[in-house]
């Protein structure tokens, strides 16, 4: 194998402390504290609880939301010195438009175009028109490591040589979903955020944006480096880490593998924590268990910036970009006295001394766990770019209104309409009543697309990772959130709905369904949200062997898919997914292979789409039939890419609306995966299918085609 080195090639920073690297630098040099009273929103009946509150000047003629802003503010700091178009943007989030979101409900409004910017995918939308990149657009939301999962993930992209610049971080904005969530858990210092204290009670909220611009092309000496990587989850508890930091050990001990480095050769350990009691204790002990009882200088600095939850690990991996290049290792602001029962002895005042490599932590809920290791260039990361064996499909499951994957085959088959919401019943059929017990629908479609895939696969072929894709998340339990907030006054918010609103909360759940403690990771980028987490899937399973679930699920919540989905305004409600347990290579079978995804649309793009596929030659060699998903919001362009894309390939094949029959919700293309996979091994499409006659597939695949405004191509084939 080659060794590509990447490169951090610029840095971008908006947070508590300081707008701009140069004013982070500065802030902690002196051991500032950014923690402040908080003003976005009216509290009620008590003094406000400290957060890192950004100083944003308000703009009432731009419509776009905080976390938005921030996020464009990050960017083009980043972008500064080298405002080329990008190949693509991984972004992490967690919040999107919700702060926005929620003064429009608040208000009673109900004009959908007012909430055009709720989803966590239209931030990596922005910046894509912001920096001219039409290539993959990917939103990953892992709640509080969503920032360095996203790292990881643009890393994987530059080794595989799929881009050659990329715009990774996280952006989040303080909202009444996490304020008065973490209030709920009682997880927030009234004093501030003091980690590693013996006197610690909690976290302080915040929000911000850090940006990394990662490339592969060479940089001048000294630049700093990505130089590893490590994704883990504990399947364990789905607020609360392992207590050993079992998971967070992993995922260390992954990176510095990753990176080629010992433990030994660490300079500086930033850590993830919090302040909260048992995510400071789990962490000491997973850093006593690699480095022993003497570890580098270590520290945390959630003291100064606040938890800016998804922009956290992004904020922290500019911060380990600054200590390397200025020799600088911050010190743990808020910390008085050091909880003996850690076994740590952090820094309690900057520290300048050379620093040529830094492990840096980030964990959240749902047992997400990832580590990154940044610094000079002593070891070169080996590259990804030789043939490797292709994704193989070992089982699937599908789910629709009328059942589970046989059902819905067979109203497919027959032309018939499967959209609609299945019964509770039907639908947690075969499930355990006790893990059901405090979960709303997203999770229970999850699980049951999870338990039906994995039915009967022995324990060594369960999947160790799992890579999930959603639209729009758990929408019931962000509504019954807010509207027990606004009803009650802001007194009694619910706990069990804020810990279950997280994107990666049903992840997080098929993780301790199976005991997968391999990478977690979902994404979010609207009705691209599946195609991203088969895109994430490849990323993570280099090995022969390895196998990942993926999980494509939305659900349909009355009030809230109307307002924030526009192709389902129109259209009765409908939800499920499909599910996919791939392994890289091992027993022949159907293979999946995700031939292209860009954030672009028209003839331009589908022309490079056809050049992606191999040419208008090799599309009706092997490809016999296509399931296209048509958008309802965007009907009219993606029938006229659809249209192009005929013309300019000459395919005469049966071409099938799928969204049609499954319904309009985000991630009706995992439906389709499923059943394109029923017509592979069948190896025909069915005659309601295809004007009347069965139409066999004679050896071709089954050709995905994602329209909107993305443009996707998967192809579903036999070896």
């Amino acid at each position: 194998m080659s060794e590509v080195p990447i490169y951090i090639a610029g840095l971008g920073a908006v947070s508590a402390l300081a707008r701009g690297t140069d004013g982070m630098l500065q802030a902690l040099l002196h051991d500032r504290c950014g923690l402040g009273p908080l003003d976005l929103f009216p509290v009620a009946s008590e003094a406000a609880l400290p957060v890192g509150q950004v100083d944003l000047e308000d703009d009432a003629g731009d419509p776009l939301p905080r976390t938005h802003r921030l996020a464009g503010l990050a960017a083009d700091q980043t972008m500064a010195e080298d405002p080329r178009p990008l190949d693509a943007i991984v972004l992490g989030t967690t919040t999107g438009g919700i702060l926005t979101t929620e003064a429009l409900l608040q208000s009673g409004a109900t004009d959908p175009a007012a909430f055009r910017y709720h989803g966590l995918g239209t931030i990596a939308e922005v910046l894509a028109r912001r920096c001219a990149c039409r290539g993959p657009l990917i939103t990953v939301s892992t709640a509080c490591s969503s920032g360095a999962v996203a790292i990881a993930l643009a890393m994987a992209l530059l080794r595989r040589g799929l881009a050659r610049r990329v715009l990774a971080g996280g952006a989040d904005s303080l909202c009444r979903l996490t304020y008065f969530g973490f209030k709920a858990l009682q997880l927030i210092d009234p004093l501030g955020a003091r980690p590693l204290d013996r006197e610690r009670r909690g976290m302080s909220v915040a929000e911000g944006a850090g940006m990394l611009l990662l490339t592969s092309e060479a940089q001048a000496a000294g630049a700093p480096q990505l130089l590893g990587a490590g994704l883990s989850c504990d399947a364990h508890h789905a607020t609360t880490p392992h207590p050993e930091g079992r998971g967070a050990l992993a995922a260390m001990q992954a990176a510095l593998a990753d990176a080629g480095l010992a433990a030994g050769e660490i300079d500086y350990i930033n850590l993830h924590g919090t302040g909260t009691l048992d995510n400071d204790l789990a962490e000491a002990r997973a850093v006593s268990a690699l480095f022993g009882e003497r570890p580098p200088p270590l520290s945390s600095i959630k003291g100064a910036t606040g938890h800016s939850l998804a922009a956290a690990g992004a904020l922290e991996a500019v911060v380990a970009a600054l200590a390397v290049s200025h020799g600088l290792a911050p010190a743990n602001t808020g910390l008085t006295n050091v909880d003996a029962q850690l076994k740590l002895n952090p820094l309690t005042v900057p520290l300048r001394t050379p620093i040529a490599t830094v492990l840096s932590n980030s964990f959240g809920f749902g047992g997400n766990n990832a580590a990154l290791v940044i610094g000079k260039d002593r070891t070169r990361a080996k590259s990804s770019t030789a043939a490797r064996p292709p994704l193989t499909i070992a089982a699937a499951a599908g789910l629709t209104g009328v059942g589970h994957d046989q059902a819905t085959w067979e109203r497919f088959a027959a032309g018939g309409d499967c959209a609609g919401c299945l019964d509770e019943t039907t639908l947690c059929q075969g499930l355990p009543p006790r893990t059901l017990r405090r979960l709303k629908r997203l999770p229970k479609l999850a699980l049951a697309l999870a338990a039906q895939a994995c039915q009967g696969v022995a324990p060594e072929g369960l999947p160790a990772a799992i890579s999930l894709g959603t639209a729009w998340g758990a929408l019931s339990e962000t509504h019954d959130f807010l509207q027990r907030l606004f009803e009650t006054g802001q007194q009694f918010p619910s706990p069990t709905d804020f810990i279950g609103s997280v994107h990666n909360a049903p992840a997080g759940q098929i993780a301790m369904h199976l005991g997968a403690r391999g990478a977690n990771v979902t994404t979010s980028g609207g009705d691209a949200s599946f195609e991203q987490a088969l895109l994430a899937a490849d990323l993570l399973t280099d090995d022969p062997g390895q196998s990942i679930l993926v999980v494509g699920v939305d659900e349909a919540q009355p009030v809230l898919a109307p307002l924030l989905d526009p192709s389902v305004r129109n259209a009765p409600l409908a939800d499920g997914g499909g599910a996919l347990l791939l392994r890289r290579g091992g027993a022949p079978g159907p293979t999946l292979s995700l031939l292209a995804y860009g954030h672009d649309t028209g003839p331009e793009a589908v022309h490079h789409l056809i050049e992606s596929l191999g040419g208008a030659r090799a599309i009706r060699e092997t490809c016999g039939a296509v399931l296209a998903g048509i958008p309802a919001a965007h009907a009219a362009q993606a029938a006229r890419d659809l249209a192009a894309f005929a013309a300019a390939s000459g395919f005469d094949g049966p071409v099938i609306d799928y969204r049609r029959a499954v319904g309009q919700f985000g991630a009706a293309s995992a439906v389709a995966a499923v059943l394109a996979l029923r017509m592979v091994q069948g190896q025909a499409v069915p005659a309601a299918l295809a004007g009347g006659v069965e139409c066999p597939l004679e050896g071709k695949g089954v050709l995905l085609l994602g329209l909107g405004p993305y443009l996707s191509a998967v192809r579903i084939a036999l070896p």
